[in-house]
């Protein structure tokens, strides 16, 4: 469950520390990544979508670890496939980072993960 300290360095972030299980390896790998908050959930996108090495290994072990400002969150992942919600996640990530950043940058637009903050 994210406390607030860790709430509020997200919403005074624009990009995230990830840190997944490495799914041939088991080691940690840790990569900046972007993020959209609603509520209680934090949604990411890989910018290669479900070509992403750190979504494949998300695919593999559902746990990660979240690092903003210096506060931490280990949280279970929730994949998302479904076109229309991720549309709807990547249109609030145009919203907030612009539509040719986001254009530019996420290549494959297919996937992405939910992360449940309470």
């Amino acid at each position: 469950m994210a406390d607030e300290k860790f709430i509020k360095a997200l919403d005074s972030s624009g990009e995230i520390e990830l840190t997944v299980t490495g799914r041939r390896t088991g080691r940690e790998i840790s990569i900046p990544v972007w993020l959209e908050r609603e509520g209680e959930r934090l949604y990411l996108v890989p910018v290669r979508g479900s070509d992403s090495d750190w979504y494949k290994n998300v695919l593999k072990a559902r746990t990660i670890r979240i690092t903003a400002g210096g506060a931490q969150l280990t949280a279970r992942t929730t994949p998302i496939t479904d076109p229309a919600k991720v549309g709807e996640i990547l249109d609030e990530f145009r919203a907030k980072y612009g539509a040719q950043e986001v254009a530019a940058y996420y290549t494959k637009q297919d996937v992405a993960v939910e992360v449940p903050l309470g």
